[in-house]
């Protein structure tokens, strides 16, 4: 890939902000348009720019496949925690409401579904990312 000043200087200013703009997305997907899956694949779709900008090895080597397993698994972990926590209070899965009652917080619930959103992202970011480095072509040079 012949080297382009122009696209890594631009790469390198908007993947902060679309990262940011990620996190906007899980948020606020509990309250109105969003939620973890699209702020997952948002987040992913950072990684993608960096590629185009800087190629494959050298994003590998800011998030390898250890690091993306370690994401998908805390993930998943988050999700499946609350829901279970659920069924351990009596209640159904994911119902926030019986934790909400057995730690007699206010308004817990809110924060566990910002909770469980942010797993989903985390989750929807690593496995995209899996699938990207997946499926893309690294042209002869070393994984």
């Amino acid at each position: 890939m012949r080297e382009n000043v122009v696209i890594r200087t631009v790469s390198r200013l908007a993947v902060p902000f679309i990262q940011v703009f990620a996190l906007y997305v899980i948020v606020h997907g509990a309250s109105g348009a969003g939620g973890g899956f699209q702020g997952g694949v948002v987040f992913a779709s950072s990684f993608i720019l960096m590629m185009v900008a800087f190629g494959l090895v050298e994003v590998r080597r800011r998030i390898d496949n250890r690091g993306i397993m370690i994401f998908s698994v805390m993930g998943i972990a988050i999700y499946a925690g609350i829901g279970f926590l659920c069924l351990l209070l009596a209640g159904n899965f994911l119902e926030y409401g019986v934790i909400e009652a057995a730690v007699g917080i206010p308004h817990l619930h809110g924060y566990l579904l910002d909770a469980v959103e942010a797993g989903i992202g985390i989750t929807v970011m690593a496995v995209m990312t899996s699938i990207i480095y997946d499926i893309s072509d690294n042209r002869g040079e070393a994984p």
